[in-house]
């Protein structure tokens, strides 16, 4: 069983490349990344570039059948994302192929978000907006915001990463590649949101104030000062990749 949506749009070029499953897996591009069980290609059509992430692949065993294949996980989140008021890639096309209840293959087409970069790549180049303060402030309150979001419905990212936020010429900021984030309660949920905020001062603390990395911290919790818990929960976020970088 074969289940396939895509945006209505009149282009032909775009119908006629995003018209099935099967028409997607046909398609040829700039290949951006590959593994075993997927890839990622960008393909330009009447001069819109879009990302096709494939995948024919959920793993070994019983994940073929058991759990959200990993491309379905995805399209869900970004949706989620903006239902949330959460910038991200907008969707053009996704579905999946099934045989006999097992995953056989998958694919998720979004746009382009033009003009972007993302902040892994500018803090690896030393971009000069992130030692402008103005800007950063900027950047750190939609991040702060989006993260607190995400937090308060009870869902993690699980890999909020600086490769994963994008920004653009305005300074707006967009989240993306959440194939992994899911729905958390309880004890497992606090140690999610202290991976998500470990996650993010990975690369923080190498290119940002001391200052700026606790402004940030307290947007997120929307106060002017740390309790007592916030300090707890700030040494946990300091020493949750020690002895793993």
């Amino acid at each position: 069983m074969s289940a396939w949506k895509h945006e209505v749009d009149s282009d032909p070029l775009f119908l006629s490349a995003f018209d099935s499953l099967e028409a997607v897996f046909l398609l040829e591009g700039e290949r951006l990344t590959s593994d075993p069980l997927s890839e990622v290609v960008r393909v330009e059509i009447s001069g819109i570039r879009y990302y096709v992430k494939r995948y024919w692949g959920a793993g070994k065993g019983l994940r073929h059948y058991i759990g959200r294949p990993r491309v379905k996980a995805e399209w869900q989140n970004l949706k989620l994302f903006a239902k949330w008021g959460i910038p991200t890639a907008p969707i053009v096309a996704h579905g999946l192929e099934r045989r006999g209840g097992a995953f056989i293959r998958g694919a998720l087409v979004t746009r382009e978000l033009e003009n972007t970069r993302d902040m892994a790549e500018m803090a690896s180049q030393g971009d000069a907006r992130l030692a402008n303060p103005h800007w950063v402030a900027g950047i750190s309150q939609q991040l702060a915001q989006h993260t607190r979001t995400l937090h308060d419905h009870h869902f993690t990212h699980n890999d909020l990463k600086w490769r994963n936020l994008l920004v653009n010429e305005a300074g707006k900021l967009f989240f993306i590649d959440c194939p992994t984030g899911s729905f958390w309660w309880g004890p497992l949920l606090h140690y999610r949101i202290v991976k998500d905020l470990a996650c993010l001062d990975k690369v923080a603390k190498r290119v940002l104030s001391r200052t700026q990395r606790l402004r940030f911290y307290l947007q997120y919790r929307g106060r002017a000062r740390l309790s007592q818990s916030d300090k707890q929960r700030v040494r946990r976020i300091l020493k949750f990749f020690e002895g793993r970088e």
